[in-house]
């Protein structure tokens, strides 16, 4: 009974001689395991930001290709002479004929009379004669034919006094998109709409959104606005409106 107890006992005091574990055996053995988790964590740091550049060049648009079109020697064909000059043509230039006298004929002797002296038809004298204004021709109707521009004003700035605001006159309601629907989003979009002096939609500008996905639908509806013009000194001026459209899948109901 002795001998188990001794043994028992030794038994016991190996046993709890391999259970001990400390700082000693945790220095040993930290360095190897902080080393790797250090290179795993930088290896994945560097393949996160690698993908996201690698797909920023892929995303690039490609340069549109360059068609070259090459020539051989013998298609250009034999080269411009040096001794060559390049001669205008001739301009043909015609002697210019004496107008015809306009006046009273006056009786001279005939040795006074010169022979190369040219007297007016009676066409030529009633048009000469024909005070400045008056058409030439019987029964014709003068047209004067004249381009007139009319420049347009540029937008008007963001605040413009005036006496009367514009007022609407035509209203549509914007289109719910069909993804906003599915998605059963709902927000808010307010746009800016440059009002002409004649009540007319001139630009459409999206100032604030609670969702991309509405902005073109309201700019599209707002187009479609018809307003009075603003006033300002018993004059027509325009302006800038904000709208705002509401999005709303209970209204759809």
């Amino acid at each position: 009974m002795a001998e188990l107890s001794m043994a028992g006992a030794g038994a016991s005091g190996t046993i709890g001689a391999t259970q001990k574990y400390g700082a000693v055996e945790l220095k040993a053995v930290y360095q190897k395991y902080w080393m790797r988790g250090l290179m795993i964590a930088v290896a994945i740091h560097a393949l996160i930001v690698g993908s996201y550049y690698l797909a920023q060049v892929l995303a690039e648009d490609e340069p549109p290709p360059i068609t070259v079109r090459i020539l051989k020697y013998s298609d250009l064909g034999p080269p411009p002479s040096m001794n060559q000059t390049n001669t205008p043509p001739p301009v043909s230039v015609s002697a210019p004929v004496a107008k015809p006298t306009v006046g009273a004929p006056v009786p001279v002797p005939d040795a006074e009379a010169s022979p190369e002296q040219t007297l007016a038809t009676q066409t030529e004298m009633s048009q000469v004669a024909a005070p400045i204004g008056e058409s030439s021709t019987e029964g014709g109707d003068v047209q004067i034919e004249q381009d007139i521009q009319i420049e347009d004003d540029g937008p008007p700035a963001d605040f413009v006094p005036v006496e009367k605001m514009p007022e609407i006159v035509r209203r549509v309601e914007p289109k719910y998109p069909e993804l906003a629907i599915r998605a059963g989003l709902e927000g808010k979009v307010f746009v800016k709409i440059w009002v002409d002096k004649e009540g007319k939609v001139k630009q459409v500008v999206v100032q604030k959104s609670d969702a991309e996905i509405f902005n073109e639908a309201a700019v599209e509806a707002a187009k479609q606005f018809v307003f009075t013009p603003a006033y300002m000194n018993n004059g027509p001026v325009a302006v800038w409106v904000s709208v705002p459209f509401k999005f709303k899948l209970a209204d759809r109901k």
